[in-house]
């Protein structure tokens, strides 16, 4: 920051302080005058800028409220008009993650899980995560829970089995719930056993008709046996990107067929179980909504559907308003987004923050998750075929070496503030100024702002008639919080 805007800030901010007192200073008179008020700190914010001089930090600017009027754009937080509840902000963690999380030796294990899932000063408290059911294109080399002989079947599943995950992420996902027992987890599939599929590849193909009810039953035994394993699924996607099928591994599967999955098969096996996951549609991109609207239509998949999730690798954000417009009693989520190998700091922190975090939310989602928590410093472990470009929140070296990459700066400016069971709250966008606002359980009021431009810009932030005034470079990213 340049010493004379530095200045004026110092100055702007003493001027605001001072008007949240009551008493009106005197003048000054030769025998010393009266003290000037003493300005106390109503708002804490955590800053992260684009050229990395900060980095989540808490700063130690004096925010108090008053009414000293200026001419900056004015975000104005409304905590009594409420919208849809929060669930949390996360990563899948892949099975590549969880490989690269456990070379860790043990205690450089149990501080970065601390790091990430805890509730201390120096946690990010990520409080939702994703994973897949069976491999995705970021494990190592793609497989399910039921993987047969060529020519085989196995219509009861008696040889489903949860072993390829147990030493990864069912392992590290226990250690997390050790720290995090309220965690929520999402599971998606990237393809089922495939056996069951209409070309016996992991990669592409459909879901042969014939196998609809078996592969409900495959849901309905991975739920069961990971709750066995202590770890409770809140939700599941039928299929991971179920258009794009060209990843290794991936399946194909239209509308119709997953309206048809849905209310024939799925849904009833649920209910026979007494299942109370949640089941959630589409997991692909916003430029397709028809997708999710041509499946809630179904009047009888419909009534199994807990809402639609959503991706932003095309499209616009605001398709989810599109869904929810459509059908404003189903919820809405957004459950991947990468960081590219070659993406840049300042131009991947200001995106995301506008669209996945700010944009996603401000659109009704009730989460916001980046991609993939850790890989190595090859991008991987993945398939071949897999994403060989996407960055992780977490690089970690073979040498057990951490590096926060932007992904956790990200995520971290709302999980570490917005607990589930949060509610948004009413905020304008104020010019460059985007920003997204919450209302904690315990009553707090929590504001991420972005600024979307190259300029450092003031701002106020207004709460039931009385404002801050504060500061931000551009691109940088902001989270306040008061009481």
């Amino acid at each position: 920051m340049h010493s004379n805007a530095f200045l004026l800030m110092l100055f702007l901010l003493f001027q605001v302080g001072c008007s949240s007192s009551d008493s009106t200073p005197e003048d000054n008179t030769d025998d010393g005058g009266v003290t000037p008020p003493v300005v106390t700190n109503d708002v804490d914010f955590w800053l992260t800028t684009g050229n990395k001089s900060k980095l989540l930090e808490k700063q130690t600017d004096v925010l108090g409220f008053g009414t000293s009027a200026n001419n900056y754009p004015t975000i104005e937080v409304k905590p009594g008009e409420t919208f849809q509840d929060i669930d949390g902000f996360g990563f899948t963690l892949t099975g590549g993650s969880a490989e690269v999380i456990n070379s860790l030796d043990a205690s450089k294990k149990q501080a970065l899980l601390q790091e990430l899932f805890g509730t201390s000063e120096s946690s990010i408290s990520i409080n939702y995560l994703r994973v897949s059911i069976g491999a995705s294109d970021l494990n190592a080399a793609p497989f399910t829970y039921n993987d047969l002989a060529d020519g085989e079947t196995d219509l009861n599943l008696e040889q489903f089995s949860l072993e390829p995950d147990r030493a990864g992420v069912i392992a590290v996902l226990k250690d997390i719930l050790k720290i995090n027992p309220n965690i929520q987890i999402l599971g998606s599939p990237w393809s089922p056993p495939v056996w069951m599929k209409d070309n016996g590849s992991f990669k592409g193909g459909e879901l042969q008709a014939q196998y609809y009810g078996v592969y409900a039953q495959y849901f309905v035994k991975y739920i069961q046996q990971m709750k066995a394993e202590g770890i409770t699924m809140d939700a599941i996607t039928i299929q991971n990107e179920p258009l794009h099928d060209g990843n290794n591994p991936s399946l194909y599967m239209p509308a119709a067929d997953q309206a048809e999955f849905i209310k024939n098969h799925l849904g009833p096996a649920f209910e026979t179980a007494g299942i109370q996951t949640k089941i959630i549609i589409w997991d692909h991109n916003c430029d397709n909504p028809q997708y999710p609207i041509t499946v809630l239509n179904d009047a009888d998949a419909n009534k199994y559907i807990d809402g639609s999730a959503f991706h932003l690798y095309s499209g616009d954000i605001k398709a989810l308003s599109t869904v929810h417009n459509a059908f404003p009693n189903k919820n809405l989520y957004f459950t991947e987004q990468y960081t590219p190998s070659d993406g840049s700091f300042p131009g991947d922190l200001k995106w995301h923050l506008k669209n996945v975090i700010i944009g996603a939310t401000r659109n009704w989602s009730r989460n916001a998750l980046e991609w993939n928590l850790a890989n190595n410093s090859e991008f991987g472990p993945h398939t071949d075929g897999g994403c060989t470009t996407c960055k992780g929140g977490l690089t970690i070296s073979n040498s057990g070496n951490i590096t926060r990459n932007v992904g956790y700066y990200i995520v971290g400016h709302a999980s570490k503030f917005v607990p589930s069971g949060s509610k948004r709250i009413a905020s304008n966008i104020a010019g460059n100024l985007q920003n997204v606002a919450f209302l904690t359980p315990d009553g707090k009021q929590v504001l991420i702002v972005v600024n979307d431009s190259e300029k450092a810009e003031f701002f106020n932030i207004k709460v039931n008639g009385k404002w801050v005034t504060s500061f931000i470079d551009g691109g940088a990213v902001a989270t306040y919080i008061w009481k």
